[in-house]
């Protein structure tokens, strides 16, 4: 059997132990060998658990055992998960991780490393949790130009915000209503402040322009401002609040890369993504749009998809499974100078004097809106003219971009 061994047993550490023992019969139709949890790294003891006795809190067990081939690292963070899998890739052994905050600051380095030493370094689970997703652009699009990645690619914000669309539900509600059912951390930062979704659309345009695109150049917004009555305009106008992350080439050859709230039309697939599964397009120059649909999160989602690539480098025992990534700094384009149209609310003393500057398209109202303000969605215009535009305003309360029909 392929021995290996999982880094951390929380829910997705859990989740890969499970799905190996439970789904064995049907990875020996792909690994005939099958694949066997030898050991399970983690500082705790699990006393009752069916798999206690694998535990060690020993990493050096599992690196002096010359039989462990494979090793998933489902930790989390920056440290030690990166020292973990680096000494891992040195001694040849390949390494499957759900951690998109280690592959967003480390990806290209430790495959670099696994190339060296003729083993692996996959990341399948780490955008998207189990949608196939890094695997059809490392090896289904080799072909396309790719132009465009964009889509919901947190789940707790999608619940957050189908939450507050579908019940009325306040910020503050939903977010407590989605850590009572385990979608949100105690500490939800990452989450609702965008920068889970950030680091995610940082490795998909770094898969698809093949350089580096750190998570730290890219604008982020997250969904802590967005409100009920800003859900109240978005129907007014047949359109939903999304959480996005935005990577679009332009025609100068730069990638405009982008998180942020976006108002999504009715007629696009993005609106009805609800709850907590992800959507995500990918438009290549010839085979035009795809669309990528399921569950984002959660524990059997993500197990699964981390165990897909243990059974993939399972089949590539001794040769290095490649991906189109360097450690060259891409520069993205410069954000002030993005255009888009913006739904823009501000008090209503200033209502005329926002709209001229504005260039408002359109006012925009519902019954039950507050009396003592004004929405409107303007013009097409860049960041930095927006900014300039509202300089003088003391008023704004709201500023949500439209995605771009």
């Amino acid at each position: 059997m392929i021995q290996m061994a999982v880094l951390g047993f929380g829910t997705v550490g859990g989740g890969v132990v499970e799905v190996i023992d439970r789904n064995q019969d049907v990875i020996r139709k792909t690994v005939p060998q099958g694949i066997y949890v030898k050991y399970i790294l983690d500082l705790r003891d699990f006393p009752g658990n069916p798999y206690n006795d694998r535990v060690t809190h020993d990493y050096q067990d599992i690196l002096d055992d010359g039989e462990i081939e494979v090793i998933c690292e489902t930790m989390g963070g920056r440290e030690p998960a990166y020292t973990f899998t680096r000494k891992a890739l040195e001694r040849g052994i390949s390494v499957c991780t759900s951690n998109k905050e280690l592959v967003a600051a480390h990806g290209p380095e430790l495959l670099e490393i696994a190339k060296a030493h003729n083993c692996s370094y996959l990341f399948e689970a780490s955008v998207g949790g189990g949608i196939p997703l890094i695997r059809p652009i490392n090896a289904c699009l080799t072909q396309e130009d790719i132009t465009a990645v964009f889509g919901i690619l947190n789940g707790t914000t999608n619940y957050i915000l189908t939450r507050m669309e579908k019940s009325g539900l306040s910020f503050e509600n939903a977010l407590r209503e989605a850590q009572e059912k385990g979608y949100a951390e105690r500490n939800p930062a990452a989450d609702v402040e965008g920068h889970d979704a950030c680091r995610k659309i940082a490795i998909l345009s770094s898969l698809i322009s093949g350089k580096t695109v750190r998570y730290e150049d890219i604008p982020c917004e997250g969904i802590s401002r967005v409100t009920t009555v800003d859900f109240g305009y978005a129907r007014s106008i047949n359109r939903a609040i999304k959480l996005l992350g935005v990577s679009r080439k332009l025609e100068n050859g730069k990638l405009s890369v982008r998180t942020a709230p976006f108002l999504v039309r009715e007629d696009h697939p993005l609106h009805s993504v609800q709850d907590v599964f992800n959507g995500v397009f990918v438009h290549g120059n010839m085979v035009d749009d795809l669309m990528f649909y399921g569950r984002g999160a959660g524990k059997f989602p993500t197990a699964s998809a981390v165990v897909s690539d243990v059974m993939e480098c399972a089949r590539n025992i001794g040769r290095n499974i490649g991906c189109n990534w360097s450690g060259e700094i891409l520069s993205i384009a410069d954000p002030k100078e993005e255009s888009y149209r913006y739904f823009v609310r501000v008090g209503k003393e200033e209502e005329r004097e926002a709209g001229e500057l504005l260039h408002a398209d359109f006012m925009v109202h519902y019954e039950g809106a507050p009396a003592d303000e004004r929405a409107f969605v303007t013009a097409v215009m860049t960041e930095r003219e927006y900014e300039e535009a509202v300089k003088s305003l003391s008023s704004v309360k709201q500023c949500i971009r439209l995605l771009q029909d």
